[in-house]
């Protein structure tokens, strides 16, 4: 009975004082049902399935925080690539996106995700036309978020897609420059995007999932950070290797609890367990913070490539102990305006683009909540897709690019987006012109290794 009460305590601790959570509660609905050659019709129909379904979300997410004193941040619902209905109806894409806004308001989530399209090998006429209505489509909603999947190990990466990424990009930020170019910070590009990732703006719900399913997504950084304190200075890296695994083992039970119960209350199947270590500005809240707890004088310096390598396994060890249903991205995000850490590494000029792309080979996703100068050309933003893509691809793991280019802003200033979203200082991008690679367009090939069968 002690020990069962110390656990107990445990994790109220790790709630009260370590900023332990249960990040998101995100319903994925598949749309395919509602596909119809009168656009109209299909947006009826998506409404009535979005409102039908996650009509108790909300709710059924409030009531087992409260009994579970288990905090719970956010509802989302995820939906069927939009790109996919557009192929079937025709018409103006970003009726879909406000469609999709105004059912998310209707059921009161936070946000919506799916506004998407799949063009790793190549773009039907449906996909284009969303890719290319994505900036109005994120300036005229509030809470629709966007993602394109340009790449994959399997497929290579489509760079006619990623030259108008970088355009679409520019368009989102220009078209939102009044709001702190926030349209930009809800569209992510991906390489080897996953079907069942509960966390915003990169979740969609892919076609192989069930009609109806709840993911959820469970953050600890705080925790992970005090437990390697508790481990002291004289912890060897592969002791500190397993007091995260243990960590992230408790922090995953405790995602399960909530995803079950909440699939039984609302008659939905369970899907996923996602462990991802999501900061926020909050203190305490950070990778960075894990990362100098480890041994770092600050995040970005030498050994900081390492240090995050054995972080993102750990969790993912610790998780599938845990769970048999991890998946989503599951490891360590690193966003910089969502990190205070990670905001005050790149302040003191120590954490910069370039090294954050090489711990992207070693993390959960990308180039993630990235500022960069207004004038940063659409061209230059393709070549960091590119670039971010060709490391999945070639490591056969997930990257993405949340870049935001804020528009009248330069190198050193500040842009503020506030709540989970934060604030961060605007990162310098090297000049050098990589037009003329960006306008070849074509495909870069898949790698040798992706040949398996």
């Amino acid at each position: 009975m002690a020990q069962k009460e110390d656990k107990i305590l445990e994790t109220i601790r790790m709630i009260d004082e370590e900023c332990l959570d249960v990040r998101t509660i995100t319903m994925g609905i598949s749309l395919m049902d509602c596909c119809d050659s009168d656009i109209d019709r299909s947006c009826e129909k998506v409404y009535q399935k979005i409102t039908t379904k996650a009509k108790d979300l909300v709710k059924v997410t409030h009531d087992i925080s409260a009994q579970y004193g288990i905090p719970i941040v956010n509802s989302r619902v995820s939906v069927t690539p939009i790109a996919l209905l557009v192929s079937a109806s025709g018409g103006d894409p970003v009726k879909y996106a406000k469609t999709l806004d105004k059912a998310a308001k209707a059921i009161g989530i936070n946000f919506i995700g799916g506004y998407s399209a799949l063009v790793q090998k190549g773009m039907t006429p449906g996909d284009e036309a969303l890719i290319r209505s994505i900036p109005r489509a994120l300036a005229e909603t509030d809470l629709v978020c966007s993602s394109v999947n340009v790449g994959s190990t399997k497929a290579g990466i489509n760079m006619d897609a990623v030259k108008i990424m970088g355009q679409v990009v520019r368009e989102c930020a220009e078209l939102t420059k009044d709001d702190n170019c926030a349209g930009a910070s809800k569209l992510v590009v991906f390489c080897n995007a996953v079907e069942d990732n509960p966390f915003m703006a990169g979740a969609f719900h892919g076609v192989s999932e069930p009609d109806c399913v709840i993911n959820t997504g469970v953050s600890g950084p705080g925790v992970v950070r005090m437990a390697i304190r508790k481990a002291g200075r004289e912890a060897t890296m592969d002791e500190i290797a397993e007091v995260i695994k243990k960590t992230a083992f408790k922090v995953t039970r405790m995602g399960q609890l909530v995803a079950t119960e909440a699939s039984r209350r609302l008659g939905v199947p369970f899907g996923i367990v996602d462990l991802s270590l999501a900061p926020t500005p909050a203190v305490g809240d950070s990778v960075a913070q894990i990362l100098e707890e480890i041994g770092l004088e600050t995040c970005g310096g030498p050994g900081t490539t390492a240090c995050l390598a054995m972080l993102n396994d750990a969790v993912k060890k610790g998780g599938v102990m845990a769970s048999s249903s991890v998946g989503g991205l599951s490891g360590a995000f690193i966003p910089v305006s969502e990190d205070q850490g990670m905001i005050q590494s790149a302040e003191k000029g120590v954490l910069t683009i370039e090294k954050l792309e090489a711990m992207t080979a070693v993390c959960s996703v990308g180039l993630d909540m990235i500022i960069i100068p207004g004038d940063t050309t659409a061209e230059t933003i393709s070549a960091l897709i590119a670039d971010e893509a060709a490391i999945g691809m070639i490591n056969n793991k997930t990257t993405a690019c949340r870049l935001i280019p804020a528009i009248g802003k330069k190198a050193g200033e500040t842009l503020n987006f506030g709540g989970l979203m934060g604030y961060g200082p605007i990162m310098p991008v090297k000049k050098s012109k990589p037009d003329v690679m960006v306008n070849r367009g074509g495909h870069i090939p898949s790698p040798i290794h992706s040949l398996k069968n």
